[in-house]
């Protein structure tokens, strides 16, 4: 039907100009304007190629499939828009086309068109559908780049089924080991692995969605962090086979949580504990004090004469001489004891398990000395060095205060008296409201 109606509009074409006046030929225009019409509203592309390969009538369809939308096609050579016929040119070909501003599948049919040449339809090819052998080679990939595997676990049984994702996460090369529950279970850091069972119990119990973190422990010993959920899948009358999820490696995320909450706990510069992270220790120090009749000390430190070094080398200079302060008081103390660092010149030491026997000065000068001792000691600075005096002042759990803040009010004040006394001292804090001054004996040093 559609090659007779181009056949219909060829002819009208060629009336012959003696009959242009006539009502015949107006007749003829208005049966060509209505074919015409007709061939524009088909969604399919038609083109009347003639003997010599020139499209003779096309429709508008035919010029939007070949990219030329505003322009005629009329008269131009068929093999300038669409490759040359194949051997079987009756049979329906797909092509590759430039059309619509990119390259296009289209199909192209040819229909005998009597005396005329031949008719050609053309239609957009169907989008292909995706190879399912490469739609699960994009999953695994994806999988594999998003760290995230698929497990599969039957209930009643040991057998447990890995993506090829998982094998990674726990330490393994693909194939190197035979997925099982008891090899899950052996991976899983000791420390979690009863609270992971529990938690998968649980899901099997109430049906409820499973979601844990827990460590594993890789074949080098390494551990790393991963997040497994998933739910339980059930039998006709109800009753649990299966367990199905998901399990993503967290190592980064956890990694990124920890060193924030490091930075939000510790001094940038030194890496010390700051006013934060000191006053959660010192309220564990002082509850197992408590528990065990134990003394805590509790020592304020100020830099002397940090401004002036400033001002004379620089911030770079003194930030080295911080760095080294905070050095020399870790190397002073036990792993046990605590250095934090306020801000500025200011440190506090805290010192845990002391004995109650001892005599309060006894026990301030031995602390006061040995810290004095390690900061006297000049520090180097490239080919210089510089000599940086302290003052301290020392309180004691529980003489001085049952709380941090008493204690700290305290060990304050007995930092000012030493400075007041000089360089490189260090003051006791007075144990009650009569006492004229903190106790400040002179070191030995």
């Amino acid at each position: 039907m559609l090659a007779t109606s181009l056949a219909i509009i060829a002819a009208l074409l060629s009336v012959s100009p003696t009959l242009l006046l006539s009502r015949r030929l107006r007749r003829a225009k208005q049966q060509l304007a209505q074919h015409q019409a007709l061939l524009d509203a088909r969604p399919e592309g038609l083109l009347l190629v003639d003997r010599d390969g020139h499209i003779s009538v096309h429709n508008a369809a035919a010029a939007r499939l070949l990219d030329h939308p505003a322009a005629t096609l009329l008269g131009t050579p068929l093999q300038r828009w669409l490759p040359p016929a194949g051997e079987h040119a009756a049979t329906p070909a797909r092509q590759p086309i430039p059309a619509d501003g990119r390259q296009s599948l289209l199909d192209i049919s040819r229909v005998p068109a009597a005396a005329h040449g031949h008719a050609v339809v053309l239609t957009r090819a169907p989008a292909v559908l995706d190879d399912p052998v490469e739609d699960a080679e994009r999953f695994k990939r994806s999988q594999y780049f998003a760290r995230i595997g698929t497990w599969d676990w039957s209930i009643d049984s040991d057998t447990l089924y890995w993506s090829e994702a998982i094998y990674g996460m726990f330490g393994f090369k693909l194939g190197e080991v035979t997925p099982s529950y008891a090899l899950f279970c052996a991976c899983v850091h000791p420390d979690d692995r009863e609270r992971v069972r529990a938690g998968e119990l649980r899901c099997i119990e109430t049906g409820h969605n499973h979601d844990e973190e827990y460590r594993v422990v890789w074949p080098d010993g390494s551990i790393h962090w991963l997040r497994e959920t998933g739910n339980v899948v059930k039998d006709a009358k109800g009753q649990p086979i299966r367990m199905m999820g998901v399990v993503r490696d967290i190592s980064e995320e956890k990694a990124s949580v920890n060193q924030l909450e490091k930075m939000a706990r510790h001094d940038p510069l030194t890496g010390l504990p700051n006013r934060l992270l000191l006053e959660e220790a010192l309220t564990q120090a002082l509850a197992r004090a408590r528990r065990n009749a134990t003394r805590v000390a509790l020592v304020f430190i100020d830099l002397n004469g940090f401004k002036q070094i400033n001002d004379s080398y620089g911030h770079a200079v003194g930030d080295q001489v911080l760095v080294g302060t905070a050095q020399r008081l870790q190397q002073t103390l036990r792993e046990s004891d605590m250095v934090a660092r306020l801000g500025g010149d200011e440190f506090v030491v805290v010192i845990e398990g002391l004995t109650l026997g001892r005599s309060l000065h006894d026990e301030a000068q031995m602390i006061g000395e040995k810290i004095l001792q390690q900061l006297a000691q000049p520090i180097g600075l490239g080919a210089a060095s510089l000599q940086v005096g302290a003052s301290l002042g020392i309180a004691l759990y529980p003489e001085h205060g049952p709380n941090i803040d008493s204690l700290i009010h305290i060990a304050d004040q007995a930092m000012y008296a030493a400075k007041r006394h000089g360089n490189n001292q260090y003051c006791l804090g007075m144990t009650n409201p009569g006492e004229a001054s903190p106790a400040c004996p002179t070191p030995s040093l």
